[in-house]
């Protein structure tokens, strides 16, 4: 299976517990700042303040917390001083490495991202170096058990969906970005729940890996996307259903 798919389930699980720490409500705070700051604080005319509101909701996030990280976007509140940056790498087994990073102190922020992909085998590398292997697309991922294939498709072409794929025991709904808070409502319409759904950057071509790298990689992508400044981790390994079973139960 396509290792997009299996991280998102991971960091769908992930999130549980880093919402229960405040960790994820700090993420998404970065979020709604920098979505007011780039598009204005009205949801009606800025889709991605729009998703980021939705994504916040979801994780029950204060309606309080939303409102004050939206005025610091729009100025009317300090600390609205986050700006977006892309970091790009290479990991073990020579697996590409793409952070999305929200921060107020790059000069902070640059040397911790360093630092852990030399900890976990990898190195930070320049502008570009893998960003040309990926894709922005909206994924949305469901247990194939869950729901017919047939049902999807129909609600796929309904929402716009580029892409319906069937991978291993998962289905991937595939999307443009622009579209990804309409796929999500025709999915809520239908009552149709995702089991993990993101903006992300989708690999054209991954790396398949054994038991000791699937294990490196997943250390370092899992110390990344634990980082505060975080905000999304993408890479092109591809780890076999065989090989993910071998590491669950170990």
């Amino acid at each position: 299976m396509a290792g997009h798919s299996h991280w998102a389930g991971i960091k769908h699980k992930k999130a549980l517990v880093d919402n229960k720490r405040g960790k994820l409500w700090s993420k998404l705070s970065k979020q709604l700042i920098i979505a007011a700051k780039l598009g204005g604080g009205d949801p009606a005319m800025n889709v991605r303040l729009r998703t980021a509101i939705a994504d916040a909701k979801a994780v029950s996030m204060p309606k309080d917390n939303i409102e004050r990280a939206i005025k610091k976007g729009t100025g009317e509140l300090d600390g609205g001083n986050v700006e977006e940056i892309l970091y790009e790498g290479y990991g073990p087994a020579g697996v590409a490495v793409m952070c999305d990073i929200m921060t107020d102190n790059r000069n902070r922020t640059a040397p911790e991202i360093r630092k852990l992909f030399e900890i976990h085998g990898g190195k930070l590398g320049a502008t570009n170096c893998v960003g040309w292997m990926f894709d922005r697309k909206g994924l949305f991922v469901f247990d194939a058990s869950s729901i017919d294939e047939e049902r999807l498709m129909e609600l796929a072409l309904e929402a716009g969906v580029d892409d319906v794929r069937h991978e291993g025991d998962k289905f991937e709904l595939i999307c443009d970005p622009e579209v990804y808070s309409q796929v999500d409502e025709v999915l809520q319409n239908a009552e149709v729940t995702p089991e993990a759904k993101e903006i992300t950057r989708i690999p054209q071509n991954t790396v398949s890996l054994d038991v000791d790298d699937a294990r490196k990689v997943l250390k370092l992508v899992e110390a990344l996307d634990d980082h505060d400044d975080v905000q999304n981790v993408s890479a092109n390994f591809d780890i076999s259903d065989e090989v993910m079973a071998e590491l669950e139960s170990a």
